[in-house]
């Protein structure tokens, strides 16, 4: 695979801006509305510092991310990454984690948390029946979006990150005035394994932003929009998260553990009232809708890329003849998606999820090493990552940090995986060598 733009006839429509607010829709989900009161009670006002630091190995991973991005044109992301720099076996292996182990089961999940969400409002979505519906609608409608062009795709993904964002911007804006100063005292420092632990937390909390990326065959000028686009998106980022936790725990204080399933509701309760919590519930759900939106625009683009390697059956390599996307990929994916929100199969191997996306994150820090040992493509630089190796060092030290604390049945699952896939890559590839000889015969 070349690090230039192969022709795969796609559009580049998606510059810096769609990026950027791609990376905070696919970042800022669920969890946000929960987040603050988790950090609290574990770390209390200290739980500032704990972002902070859990930036620092984001950021470090992000960096490589920028830098590998600006080099490798085509579409996948990760996958698109790791097969530059390493073969088609190591990239069959994080497509198969990617698009399975970390996309479909997440958003199976997170749309099983639009109609958790919707059915406190409206006991009817608790029905199997309805819920069945709503996931078949919901779901086609993103396919048919995203079918029609990835401008359309991309379009919606920024207005629902800006309809997202401003509840909570209302938040820090008017939450500011109901600080006590009192509530951000910290009495001591909490002890390494319980920041430890509150960072593992925050660390996932900030995944998602690799998933925009697995539009890279549609970056309008890749080695501009990718860099510019991961730091203005995980600076975005980082300061709601801040923002939020300081308002959060300076409005509800010690009284944040009643409120540990919806903290943000409570402070919005303090200030508009009732409707306030109505408000960000409803939020909530339209954050879900936002983060799964972004999956079935980005993630279908690694089975595209896959078919195009020869790696996936060969008609998710199709292009749509008048919108110019993967029409079969995305298609194909949304479904998937469906049928594991009505079946609940999610919930017996998202036990996985994160030792997938650890796992991601480590193959695509080697492959930013590796290929640069090469020198890029054409007069024009790409973006590399200050500091010499120190950034990939840190990203690799954090990520190694992270698999330690993982269960045993995550990483036992997640081993039996990745042998399943082994397995399924050796018979393809056999089976493609006796087709090949057939047709030399």
């Amino acid at each position: 695979m070349s690090t230039v733009n192969s022709n795969e006839g796609l559009k580049r429509v998606i510059g810096v801006p769609g990026l950027a607010l791609s990376i905070v829709n696919g970042i800022i989900g669920a969890g946000i509305f929960a987040l603050p009161a988790i950090v609290s009670i574990k770390i209390g006002a200290f739980g500032v510092f704990a972002y902070i630091f859990c930036s620092i190995m984001l950021a470090a991973i992000m960096l490589c991310y920028a830098e590998i991005g600006s080099r490798v044109s085509t579409s996948g992301g990760s996958y698109a990454y790791v097969e530059t720099a390493f073969g088609n076996f190591p990239g069959y292996i994080i497509n198969w984690l990617y698009f399975f182990g970390w996309g479909i089961l997440g958003s199976a999940a997170v749309m099983n948390i639009i109609a958790d969400s919707l059915a406190v409002v409206f006991p009817a979505f608790a029905n199997p029946l309805i819920r069945a519906v709503f996931f078949f609608v919901l779901i086609g409608f993103m396919i048919m979006i995203n079918v029609r062009g990835a401008k359309q795709g991309i379009g919606l993904v920024k207005l629902l990150t800006i309809i997202k964002l401003l509840p909570l911007f209302g938040i820090i804006i008017f939450g500011f005035s109901h600080v006590k100063a009192g509530n951000l005292h910290w009495e001591h420092v909490p002890s390494l394994k319980t920041f430890g632990d509150t960072a593992l937390i925050l660390f996932f909390a900030f995944a998602g932003f690799e998933t925009s990326l697995g539009t890279s065959g549609e970056f309008k000028n890749p080695k501009r929009t990718v860099p510019l686009g991961i730091l203005i998106g995980g600076l975005i980022v980082l300061i709601v998260y801040i923002l939020l936790q300081t308002v959060t725990q300076g409005v509800l204080g010690t009284e944040i553990a009643t409120f540990k399933a919806a903290p943000l509701a409570a402070v919005a309760e303090k200030i508009i009232g009732p409707v306030g919590a109505t408000i960000l519930l409803i939020t909530a759900a339209i954050s879900c809708f936002g983060n799964v939106t972004s999956d079935v625009l980005a993630t279908p683009r690694l089975l595209f890329a896959g078919a195009n390697d020869g790696m996936f059956p060969k008609f998710l390599s199709k292009v749509h003849p008048r919108f110019a996307t993967p029409h079969l990929a995305i298609t194909t994916y949304g479904s998937l998606i469906f049928i594991f929100s009505i079946s609940g199969g999610f919930k017996q191997l998202a036990v996985m999820a994160s030792a997938a996306i650890l796992l991601i994150y480590l193959a695509v820090i080697l492959s930013t090493i590796k290929l640069r040992m090469r020198k890029p493509n054409g007069a024009e630089k790409t973006f590399r990552a200050p500091g010499g190796l120190i950034v990939p060092l840190i990203g690799i030290a954090a990520i190694v940090w992270l698999l330690t604390s993982l269960s045993k049945w995550e990483i036992i699952s997640t081993i039996i995986f990745i042998l399943v896939i082994c397995v399924i890559y050796g018979i393809m590839k056999w089976v493609k060598s006796k087709n090949e000889d057939k047709a030399m015969q």
